[in-house]
């Protein structure tokens, strides 16, 4: 067996620990420049203290958000960045502060619709500080963009990427809203899950998979209905992180897969789409596995996944794809129509999925009919 494992230089987990971000910048540089979300008002706090220029995301990160922070990161000659918020914003960090140092247009390092170049020089030094509890970016090695002129969303992607600090504060995400708790909280979920099964699996990655399924199982329905629940709170911070680890030492599948054409052509907030098509997700894997490939040992994973979700040592597959469902919707998760995809559009968006990154670790290629089965059940 072969395997390595990469994540941040540092992580620093705990109720608490972003009030030391301050003195961990000045450990890094003398001019930050800090990236938040259009919530401004939940890391004003911290940028204060850090009296830094700034730079707001509204939305998912895009090839010119992005441009244009570099430039106003290099002309004021920050020599470190801060993301304080979600994915989006974590995103816009990493792929700011490795254009700082890099140089050039965002595009030419871009994979599917650009050039694909690879990032050679180190990026500014990266302090990541997530606000949400879903998207595990502050461990990760990649920063999702959208690209306005090929609609679709693909990956700026370097081991140089991983963040030289995390701050993971379960503090911060005690304010989110019941939706933004449901979305990222199924992203979570499906972020442990598909390196789970994915064929670039391994044993620290499983035990990773195993603790996160495990605390979500127990915390994202509290989470959600008692956004005040502190150890609920606790354990999806924690759970989220534990996926960050999972994705970028084991890669992803289908759902991700979808993710990406479906949030460049769309205005949706990648955790929902996630959250819609998870459960499909899982259940075409299940039978495309049972047909081609019985003796796979994802579909046992598939059964010890149901077994950690309903928390019943007899439970089989189709229990934890049905859990899931059952999840999703407690949760209120909207169907893809709501985003105003149809019918029609299911043939392409199939196509660009199954040339996504993401769907290189699937625990086996699915076909085109079966991809369109998958998105259509989720409409």
């Amino acid at each position: 067996m072969r395997f390595e494992f990469a994540t941040a230089t540092r992580i620093i987990f705990g109720e608490g620990m972003a009030a030391t971000l301050p003195d961990l910048a000045r450990t890094l540089g003398t001019r930050p420049f800090i990236v938040t979300g259009a919530a401004r008002e939940r890391a004003s706090a911290l940028v204060s203290a850090l009296s830094a220029q700034t730079l707001a995301v509204s939305g998912e990160p895009t090839v010119d958000l992005v441009r244009e922070g570099a430039r106003q990161a290099q002309e004021a000659a920050c020599d470190v960045v801060i993301s304080i918020g979600g994915g989006s914003v974590i995103d816009a960090g990493k792929a700011i502060a490795i254009i700082g140092t890099n140089g050039g247009e965002p595009l030419e390092f871009l994979e599917i619709v650009g050039k694909g170049r690879a990032i050679t020089v180190p990026p500014l030094p990266f302090i990541a500080v997530p606000t949400t509890a879903g998207t595990g970016s502050e461990v990760t090695r990649n920063a999702v963009l959208g690209s306005t002129e090929h609609r679709v969303k693909a990956s700026l992607r370097s081991p140089l990427m991983l963040p030289r600090v995390a701050v993971v504060d379960p503090e911060l995400t005690y304010g989110l809203p019941p939706e933004v708790t449901a979305f990222t909280g199924l992203d979570a979920l499906t972020q442990l899950i598909e390196p789970y099964v994915s064929i670039r699996a391994n044993p620290l990655v499983d035990a990773i998979c195993v603790a996160g399924i495990e605390r979500i199982a127990s915390a994202l329905r509290c989470a959600y209905h008692n956004g005040a629940d502190r150890d609920a709170r606790h354990e999806m911070a924690l759970a989220s992180l534990f996926g960050g680890l999972a994705l970028a030492n084991a890669g992803l599948g289908v759902v991700h897969g979808f993710a990406a054409p479906l949030g460049g052509q769309w205005k949706a907030p990648h955790g929902a789409l996630c959250a819609a098509l998870l459960a499909h997700g899982m259940a075409a894997n299940v039978a495309g596995l049972r047909a081609r490939a019985p003796q796979h040992p994802a579909l046992e994973r598939y059964t010890a996944i149901a077994r950690l979700l309903t928390g019943r040592s007899e439970a089989s597959v189709e229990d934890g794809i049905d859990w899931v469902k059952a999840l999703s919707e407690e949760l209120s998760i909207p169907a893809l129509r709501t985003w105003g995809i149809t019918e029609a559009d299911l043939p392409g968006v199939a196509e660009k999925a199954a040339k996504a990154s993401s769907m290189q670790a699937n625990p086996l290629p699915l076909t085109e009919e079966e991809l369109i089965a998958v998105v259509s059940a989720a409409l």
